[in-house]
């Protein structure tokens, strides 16, 4: 996924996150491993895995 892309969290897997659905970022970037890298706009960092936390592009 581009770098800058915007984004909307549907759920994610991660129990220790503060992210909530409907929070949204801009990917920083992908890695070698396929998670999508996010600058939250609440502040957070967390990187999502395609296939296990969803998420859509706005």
């Amino acid at each position: 996924m581009s770098s800058g892309t915007r984004i909307r969290l549907i759920s994610t897997t991660d129990d220790m996150t503060r992210l909530c659905e409907g929070d949204e970022g801009t990917v920083d970037h992908t890695d070698s491993i396929g998670t999508v890298h996010v600058d939250w706009d609440n502040g957070s960092t967390l990187g999502l895995i395609p296939g296990e936390d969803r998420f859509i592009i706005l």
